[in-house]
């Protein structure tokens, strides 16, 4: 495992290693997804959009019965 390091600022910042940012294909104004495990935390580059999607918060619209009644709109 290749580790590499950086340093969090006093405003909770930090530097993304460049050898990260080409990894996941990063480029300025892109989101971070985290996801917490029980060894520690993964990044991932978030899919567009994903913290935008308003039936993402409502989870009783999220049937196939629903998917299928809203298919058209």
């Amino acid at each position: 495992m290749n580790m590499m390091f950086s340093k969090i600022s006093s405003k909770s910042q930090t530097v993304i290693p460049r050898e990260v940012r080409e990894k996941l294909g990063l480029r300025p104004g892109d989101r971070l997804a985290y996801a917490l495990t029980d060894t520690g935390v993964v990044i991932k580059k978030a899919k567009a959009g994903v913290e935008d999607d308003p039936f993402a918060v409502f989870s009783e619209w999220a049937s196939p019965e629903d998917d299928a009644a809203y298919a058209d709109l």
